[in-house]
């Protein structure tokens, strides 16, 4: 089931991250960083920060669930 909220949460970020990127506006610091090629230098440092934070996020559920498992019934909410 945790799975399965962690799913749907990936998503709808990458949903409304979609929605964000089509915008009709010329943005000139993108163009000049694609010319540059340095715009996938950017894109790699935030696929590395977001990839990082759901391994942190998918690691403290499971250490949680651990902990939960532990003790005795009716003590957690």
């Amino acid at each position: 089931m945790k799975r399965f909220r962690i799913i749907s949460l990936v998503a709808l970020v990458l949903g409304t991250l979609e929605s964000f990127s089509q915008s009709p506006e010329k943005v000139e610091m993108a163009d000049i960083l694609r010319q540059d090629g340095k715009i996938y230098t950017v894109v790699a440092g935030i696929l590395i920060i977001l990839t990082a934070m759901i391994i942190l996020l998918i690691r403290v559920d499971r250490r949680i669930s651990k902990i939960e498992k532990k003790l005795p019934p009716g003590s957690h909410s």
